[in-house]
């Protein structure tokens, strides 16, 4: 969704907090204060299992993050010094293993759902966009983005940063009350989708079976910090620990509510336009991944919107029966020859262990 001007920014203490959740990686600390370690045995033994990574990362202030092949000497035969480029993340990140999950579509679809509840965001995607007329052009673009900017090269991520930045720059949206033009790349804007998005990655893919941890949870909040700097927030712009996200909603929700802006998009997720021979599956399958991102909303999105949703436990059962089913299907992807290009392509880069360690759709493709 294409971020514009909205809500004011709270400022004082309550700011600071979710707004100033301070990570210096290169210094040793992560999230909530935890102290960072590489990304190597204990990488790897974060999501269960497995031999130790061989690429140690430093993770630096502003999300750079610099690679070295453990054992790999340098030109000299001396010390090691940086291959491979693991990208902002790299492997042993909670991005990287979280990004690789199967139900990472319907988080994107929840993500779309919540994001179209502020009104000026909304509106920025209604009177910039062509949603409506390649609408599945533009959920595979949303998807690539995130693809690049977890799994590329910085060099990669950096570029598709930059063209996001530059055509928002270009663009702007009218209020229809009060005739005000205003950019959609206001900081307020880009905040709330990056919020509303990253939010929705972690809540669907824990509820659908990702074993995630309270802790684990912050590092990849802070981590996200270099993704919403790619589209120009400043990494103490956006939280970076579940409490800071927290009481970012909860100051920013006066801001929000129902439009005919929302509804638009509440229709079009619901029923996206598709050739006729395809209607049956979107009332059979896409429908069923719309409920269920809906359905994960929290209540009060439902309230602003006035839909009603699945009951919570149909909808956490319905995540995880298609995060098993999604896993129980890997022999037959792998024969159809389906991989994740993105993912493919690091371990290209990388090496075999850089492939997501948590056994996933994506990550078993990959597996050897």
């Amino acid at each position: 969704m294409s971020p514009g001007q909205g809500c004011d920014v709270p400022t004082g203490t309550r700011a600071a907090s979710y707004c100033g959740a301070e990570v210096s990686r290169v210094r040793g600390q992560v999230g909530d204060g935890a102290p960072h370690r590489p990304a190597g045995a204990r990488g790897r033994r974060l999501f269960g299992g497995g031999s130790p990574r061989v690429l140690l990362y430093s993770i630096q202030e502003g999300g750079a993050v610099q690679g070295t092949r453990e054992g790999s000497p340098g030109a000299d035969g001396g010390r090691p010094h940086a291959v491979e480029d693991p990208g902002l993340f790299g492997p042993g990140s909670v991005t990287w293993e979280l990004h690789a999950d199967p139900v990472m579509w319907v988080a994107g679809v929840r993500a779309l759902y919540l994001q179209a509840l502020h009104p000026r965001a909304v509106r920025g995607v209604v009177q910039n966009s062509d949603f409506r007329k390649d609408p599945w052009g533009r959920l595979f673009r949303t998807a690539d983005f995130v693809g690049v900017t977890t799994y590329g090269t910085r060099a990669e991520a950096e570029r598709a940063g930059a063209r996001v930045r530059r055509i928002h720059g270009f663009l702007r949206a009218v209020d229809p009350v009060t005739g005000q033009s205003y950019r959609i790349d206001e900081t307020a804007l880009l905040r709330w989708v990056h919020c509303a998005e990253v939010i929705s990655y972690v809540e669907v893919v824990r509820r659908a079976g990702f074993p995630l941890t309270d802790a684990q949870v912050d590092t990849y909040l802070a981590e996200q910090r270099a993704s919403a700097a790619l589209v120009g927030l400043a990494p103490d712009e956006v939280p970076a620990s579940a409490t800071a996200m927290r009481e970012y909603f909860e100051d920013v929700r006066p801001a929000l509510g129902r439009s005919p802006e929302a509804d638009q998009v509440w229709d079009f997720l619901r029923r996206p336009p598709v050739h006729p021979v395809l209607w049956l599956g979107r009332e059979l399958i896409w429908r069923q991944l719309a409920e269920l991102a809906y359905g994960s909303l929290p209540s009060w999105a439902h309230g602003m919107y006035g839909h009603r949703a699945l009951p919570p436990f149909a909808v956490t059962t319905g995540l995880r029966l298609l995060r098993t089913t999604s896993l129980a299907v890997l022999p037959a992807a792998r024969l159809a020859g389906f991989q994740s290009p993105h993912i493919k392509a690091a371990v290209e880069r990388l090496g075999p262990d850089a492939a997501p360690s948590r056994p996933g759709f994506v990550s078993g493709l990959l597996a050897s």
